[in-house]
């Protein structure tokens, strides 16, 4: 007779044990469900991240290419602002040259003005982006 209270008690405590860790796990799947979807994101994340950081390596290097020219183009723009001022009255050809040439410079230096302003607004969107994930990753998981 104890030989069979023992092994039933047993068996019931195995049963129950069984009957425990299913219910456990069936509470659990969905967490570890939401928890592998997180981490998906997360990864997803850090290869666009990654991928912007190349792009910003890119635009630094494109900023690094341009500033000089820039810089010349503002000491041209210089140069021919006084040139200008300094005409002698006569001339209309060269004041019409130089009228030209003055043109041509104001509108290089705004196609530049354009170029700096967008990779101002990249770069903007970098760090809005950098600071999203330096702050969202615990909000990620608080989200959904």
């Amino acid at each position: 007779m104890r030989q069979t209270v023992g092994g039933l008690r047993a068996r019931l405590a195995a049963r129950f044990e069984r009957s425990l860790a299913w219910r456990v796990e069936d509470q659990l799947r969905p967490l570890w469900e939401r928890l592998d979807e997180q981490q998906r994101r997360i990864d997803e994340l850090n290869g666009r991240i990654d991928h912007v950081h190349g792009e910003l390596r890119w635009t630094a290097g494109e900023v690094e290419r341009i500033v000089p020219q820039v810089a010349a183009q503002e000491a041209q723009l210089e140069s021919l602002r006084e040139k200008l001022t300094a005409v002698r009255a006569g001339d209309s050809t060269e004041i019409a040259e130089a009228r030209s040439v003055v043109e041509q410079v104001r509108r290089e230096h705004a196609q530049i003005r354009v170029r700096l302003t967008g990779i101002a607004r990249y770069e903007d969107r970098l760090r809005a982006l950098e600071d999203t994930l330096d702050s969202g990753k615990p909000q990620l998981l608080a989200e959904e």
